[in-house]
């Protein structure tokens, strides 16, 4: 890559799309040229339609793209490389408290069966074909510290325990998480061939 070509941000959220005073919101105002992947009108729930969702935005980047993604949006990510993955290379990836599908979520989200029938399951566990950093809390109601680890080790990610932290939202106090820009920022200035670990 031309060290001179920044990579674009692309902000995608999870479940609950666009929150005004979440990390990834006020992260995102805070970075010139950076985009979100916008919510949907309907199917809100359908693993397809966000995926195709990534995929629309992606296609209106050009140049290289560092994904910013939390909760149900890595796993958005996650099989948007299983479908499109080939087709357009990524810089590099921040995989935020990722929401553990799989098990049943608290109350207040989508019910386990809800989500099957909508495409999620069974979690993509293939290698990403991009460096990224999974940053973990280890008191996060969507996801156990010992299943996010082995989706860190199953999908290659450099593996962050941001402590106790919650699920990195509003609720949990975050808001503000400058640790954020951190990541985005050694992802960015990192070669695209560098390994995630």
């Amino acid at each position: 890559m031309n060290p001179s070509i920044t990579p674009t941000l692309l902000f995608v959220p999870g479940l609950r799309d666009h929150v005004e005073d979440h990390w990834q919101t006020l992260c995102a105002a805070q970075q010139p040229g950076s985009r979100t992947v916008p919510p949907l009108e309907a199917d809100k729930l359908s693993s397809a339609a966000r995926v195709e969702a990534l995929q629309t935005a992606l296609q209106q980047i050009d140049g290289p793209v560092v994904l910013a993604a939390h909760s149900a949006g890595v796993m958005i990510v996650v099989h948007w490389v299983r479908k499109y993955g080939g087709t357009r290379p990524i810089h590099g990836a921040l995989l935020a408290a990722p929401a553990d599908l799989e098990r049943p979520l608290p109350e207040g989200y989508p019910a386990l069966e809800a989500i099957a029938a909508s495409g999620w399951l069974p979690i993509p566990r293939d290698p990403l074909p991009f460096p990224s950093i999974l940053a973990a809390s280890t008191n996060d109601p969507l996801g156990s510290l010992e299943r996010v680890e082995g989706m860190a080790r199953d999908w290659g990610s450099r593996l962050v325990n941001v402590g106790a932290v919650g699920h990195l939202n509003p609720a949990a106090g975050f808001g503000e998480w400058p640790q954020a820009a951190e990541f985005l920022r050694a992802l960015c200035e990192a070669p695209a061939s560098v390994a995630a670990s």
